[in-house]
């Protein structure tokens, strides 16, 4: 019998993992954040379309701190100082500015029902054109 155990986010995970990617590749991660969301603390003049686009790399963030909960860190706007606080399931996407390489992670309700009740093989259904998944660079 499967193991019917919920297992927790895998966003965090990869998260830190496009992170470590891009600064090991000497690149510029650039991370967005959707400001709606509860628990985000971002400079609100800043936010368009309820999003938020922000440089965290290591020379442009102070005290950068990056979990499986939370990411936060403190960043000069208009020259003051402020701390920013996001919890990981508000970050859409990460990219390297230069190239746009990272990626955009789903959202819960994307994702649907991803619970399995059985170990048995689904019947497949007809096979559907597949768009390409694309990156788009928010400023």
């Amino acid at each position: 019998m499967p193991d019917t155990t919920p297992m927790t986010s895998n966003q965090p995970y990869l998260l830190k993992a496009f992170y470590d990617w891009i600064v090991d590749n000497e690149l510029t991660p650039y991370i967005v954040v959707d400001a709606t969301l509860d628990g985000v603390q971002v400079p609100q003049q800043f936010v368009k379309d309820g999003q938020i686009v922000l440089n965290v790399s290591p020379s442009a963030c102070v005290h950068f701190e990056l979990d499986y909960e939370h990411l936060s860190f403190q960043a000069r706007f208009g020259g003051q100082p402020q701390r920013l606080y996001m919890p990981c399931y508000a970050i859409i996407a990460i990219y390297a500015r230069e190239n746009g390489a990272g990626t955009v992670f789903a959202t819960e309700s994307e994702l649907g029902n991803t619970e399995t009740t059985t170990a048995e093989p689904k019947a497949k259904a007809p096979a559907k054109a597949k768009s390409k998944p694309t990156l788009k660079v928010v400023k």
